[in-house]
């Protein structure tokens, strides 16, 4: 299966040299579950927008330091190629900023939440038992870092797992969008990092919270299962696109 990631921020330099950036980050993830996955990288916070969305098998989306509301010009016109995916049928995974994303092009919305920041572990209830939910559990906690939140769900969508924190953590639209807020791809080290560098705008309290919930188990591998399975699932059960 090719997958296109649609890269939408980079790791800061100074945790960059540790922890690799976003590319080395899912495919060291996904190569855990699923060795054959093939990625290409578009780097669309520097304006590089696919042309064709049949250049890959299916689509996945980045976090990002930037915000669906920002009003940056790369977002909207990575918004447009999110709806040309979604009316073309094409399979797209969104996480983080890219769940948000997806919500927000196909008529949701998308606001700071007045909870605050989330980081470090989130745990949260599956609600909605999906047939790519294999293995099977009810609950699904990953790490975060985000401000935002989906508010509304757009039309076609319907949360499947979430928490009193993040009501719409996890989402599916239609048959082939999949939408999570958490960081399947981010190891505890680097939430460790991450929090640290973050201190000042997330605040001490919120910090020392997170860092403590990461002594919690985390569903990465779990997670990364189910988006593998939701993808063969929306291409019809064939890694290869029908091709």
């Amino acid at each position: 299966m090719r997958i296109g990631l649609l890269q939408c921020d980079d790791v800061a330099p100074e945790l960059r040299r540790v922890h690799g950036n976003y590319p080395e980050m899912f495919a060291a993830l996904f190569e855990k579950v699923e060795p054959s996955l093939e990625f290409r990288t578009w780097r669309c916070m520097d304006g590089e927008i696919p042309d064709d969305i049949d250049a890959v098998d299916a689509w996945m989306t980045t976090g990002s330091k930037h915000g669906v509301n920002d009003g940056l010009p790369w977002v909207e016109e990575l918004s447009d190629f999110v709806r040309r995916l979604w009316r073309a049928g094409k399979p797209l995974v969104g996480i983080c900023f890219g769940h948000q994303l997806m919500a927000k092009a196909l008529g949701g919305e998308v606001v700071k939440s007045e909870r605050g920041w989330g980081v470090g572990m989130s745990f949260n209830r599956v609600t909605t038992r999906a047939a790519w939910m294999e293995p099977w559990q009810p609950g699904l906690d990953l790490i975060v870092s985000h401000q935002d939140q989906v508010e509304t769900l757009p039309p076609e969508a319907m949360v499947v797992g979430g928490s009193d924190f993040c009501p719409h953590y996890l989402m599916q639209i239609g048959e082939h969008f999949l939408g999570v807020q958490g960081h399947p791809e981010f190891s505890k080290a680097y939430s460790r990092d991450l929090m640290a560098l973050r201190r000042e705008r997330v605040g001490d309290e919120r910090v020392r919270e997170g860092m403590a919930s990461l002594e919690a188990p985390v569903s990465d591998t779990l997670m990364a299962r189910w988006i593998v399975n939701f993808l063969r699932s929306a291409m019809g059960g064939r890694g290869d696109g029908g091709r």
